[in-house]
C-alpha cells in the first residue's frame, strides 16, 4: 500500500470524530458506523444518512446490517448511548456502499488488493515475498525473517498432523495451542499477548529469540508425539499438547536456572504502546 493510502486509512482511524473500541474478548476493533458515514459522506446528519443506507442495505440482503452490534459509546455531550458499530471488514463494506468522492480512493485500494490476492493464487511466491517485504519494512533483520518464515512452515506441519487426528475447527487449534503455551509459559496465547501489551499483532513477531525457541520446541515435540501416538479427537490431542509444552517447560527451567532471570519478557519487538 502506498503512503497516500496509508495516510487515508490512518485518517479514518485517528480522526477525533471516529470512535473506536477494542474488544478484548473478540480480539477485534469495533468502529462507530455513524462516525464513518459522517466522514465519508460529509453529511451534516450522519445518523439520518446511516439510517437510509442501513435500510437500503437491508433491502438488498446485505449481511453488513445483520452483523452490526451496538455498544455504548460516549457522545459529544459526554453521555453514553447505544451506537451501531462494525468490525473492520464491516467498515470497508459500508464504505463501499457509500457514493462519495471521499470513499473512492479506498475503493480503488480494495480493488487493487483483491487483484493482488488473485495473483497470489496463481503464484504463491508473491505472497511469500509480500510477507518478507512487510517484515523488512517493520525493521526485522534478514536472519530473523528467515527463521520466522521457517516457523510458519513448521506450524503448518503441526496443524496438518492435528487435522489427521480429527481436529478440523479453528477454535480447536486455538485450544491445543493454548495447552502448549500454558505448560511452558504459564499463560494462554491471549494472556501472553496482553502481558506484552499487544492486540492484533502476532505474538511470535514480538518474542525474543529464546521465547521463540521455546515456543518452537513445544510445538515440534507435540508434532513428533502426535505423529508417533496418533491421538484422535480433541481430548487425546490435548494430552499430547501438554506433553509437548512440558518439554519446553523443562528446557525453560534449566535455562532460567543458569541465567538467573526469566526468559519471558513483557516488552515487544517494536515497542507498541496502546493508550485507552
Amino acid at each position: 500500500m502506498n503512503q497516500d493510502k496509508i495516510h487515508l486509512i490512518n485518517k479514518i482511524f485517528n480522526n477525533e470524530t471516529i470512535r473506536t473500541v477494542w474488544d478484548k474478548e473478540d480480539e477485534k476493533y469495533y468502529i462507530s458506523v455513524v462516525d464513518i458515514v459522517s466522514v465519508i459522506s460529509e453529511s451534516k446528519d450522519g445518523r439520518k444518512y446511516w439510517n437510509k443506507v442501513k435500510q437500503r442495505l437491508s433491502e438488498e440482503g446485505n449481511e453488513t446490517v445483520t452483523n452490526c452490534h451496538q455498544l455504548k459509546l460516549k457522545a459529544q455531550d459526554g453521555k453514553y448511548r447505544l451506537t451501531d458499530v462494525v468490525d473492520i471488514e464491516g467498515m470497508f463494506r459500508i464504505i463501499e456502499s457509500i457514493p462519495s468522492k471521499n470513499a473512492e480512493s479506498i475503493k480503488q485500494w480494495l480493488a487493487k488488493l483483491g487483484s493482488e490476492r488473485i495473483d497470489e493464487v496463481f503464484d504463491p511466491s508473491i505472497s511469500a515475498q509480500r510477507a518478507i517485504d512487510l517484515y523488512r519494512a517493520k525493521g526485522y533483520d534478514e536472519k530473523w525473517i528467515a527463521k520466522r518464515i521457517k516457523g510458519i512452515q513448521d506450524r503448518k506441519e503441526l496443524t496438518d498432523v492435528w487435522q489427521e487426528g480429527g481436529i478440523v475447527e479453528g477454535k480447536e487449534y486455538a485450544i491445543l495451542t493454548n495447552e502448549i503455551y500454558k505448560e511452558w509459559s504459564g499463560m494462554t496465547a491471549k494472556e501472553y499477548k496482553e502481558y506484552k501489551g499487544l492486540r492484533k499483532e502476532s505474538l511470535r513477531d514480538n518474542m525474543d529469540s529464546l521465547e521463540v525457541t521455546l515456543a518452537d520446541l513445544g510445538e515440534e515435540v507435540t508434532k513428533r508425539l502426535a505423529q508417533k501416538n496418533k491421538p484422535k479427537g480433541l481430548e487425546e490431542n490435548k494430552e499430547v499438547a501438554k506433553l509437548g509444552g512440558h518439554a519446553a517447560k523443562v528446557a525453560r527451567d534449566d535455562i532460567e536456572k543458569n541465567l538467573g532471570e526469566s526468559i519471558i519478557k513483557n516488552d515487544n519487538m517494536l515497542s507498541y504502546d496502546y493508550t485507552k
